[in-house]
């Protein structure tokens, strides 16, 4: 049960140690052209997702709605506190194993900062596009075809984002796991729930999101993308009621 939800997690965690091991080896250039590629290639993705839908203005309402609940419930700050423990429990851990004094103010900033960033980046590139639904929905009910796609895809993009930021990236495979299994256990549920133009509608706020990631990725802006997350949900809502 649940098979692609899993394959899904396998890959982010391999193709991250994979990334992660190698990035290493990068020299800083390639490492600055690799994440000017990704946001190309983020934005380029965006793009395709946000003119999915008809109903441009009300998923304009839910970004701006999403954006404000998630400015009020500090969503990114939340996450980044999240990362930022996960940092601190990986490099105690790996004191122990090396049996050396490290207090948490040993490590990097800069590493504690790349190891957030990466966990924040890559949780959101992973699960909010329309296909970590419409495929958790499939895998609910048996049929893990999609997500077993979108699992091959989020390996070499958990490849190429850890080669960027490292470990944190791998972290990221916790929150698929927790957001895919948790739609998947509703599957049969959502299935007679959301309509076309609502998926339509999920995949255009997905697609501003996106954006939001590429701008990131290209250094034009520190949008606060965790926190328009909302919209994602608020998005389909909105063409129910209004739509």
């Amino acid at each position: 049960m649940f098979v692609g939800t899993i394959t899904n997690v396998a890959t982010v965690i391999a193709g991250t140690t994979v990334g992660a091991l190698a990035g290493r080896r990068f020299p800083e250039g390639l490492r600055d052209t690799v994440t000017a590629t990704l946001g190309l290639l983020t934005a380029a993705l965006a793009v395709r997702e946000i003119i999915k839908t008809d109903e441009f203005v009300l998923v304009l309402a839910a970004v701006l709605a999403g954006a404000l609940l998630g400015e009020l419930a500090r969503i990114e700050a939340g996450l980044t506190r999240l990362g930022d423990a996960l940092q601190r429990r990986v490099a105690g851990r790996r004191a122990v194993a090396l049996d050396v004094d490290t207090p948490e103010t040993a490590v990097p900033p800069a590493e504690g900062s790349r190891f957030s960033e990466g966990f924040v980046v890559a949780s959101l590139v992973f699960c909010v596009g329309p296909l970590a639904v419409i495929g958790s929905i499939q895998d609910g009910l048996g049929d893990p075809e999609m997500l077993l796609v979108k699992a091959a895809l989020d390996g070499f993009a958990s490849l190429a984002f850890a080669s960027v930021y490292g470990w944190g990236v791998g972290v990221s495979a916790l929150s698929v796991g927790l957001y895919q299994g948790a739609i998947a256990l509703g599957g049969r549920y959502l299935e007679g729930v959301l309509s076309d133009p609502m998926l339509a509608a999920l995949a255009s706020a997905g697609g501003v999101l996106l954006l939001g990631i590429s701008l990131r990725l290209l250094g034009l802006k520190e949008v606060r993308v965790a926190n328009l997350l909302p919209a994602v949900v608020l998005a389909p809502l909105f063409v129910r009621l209004w739509g």
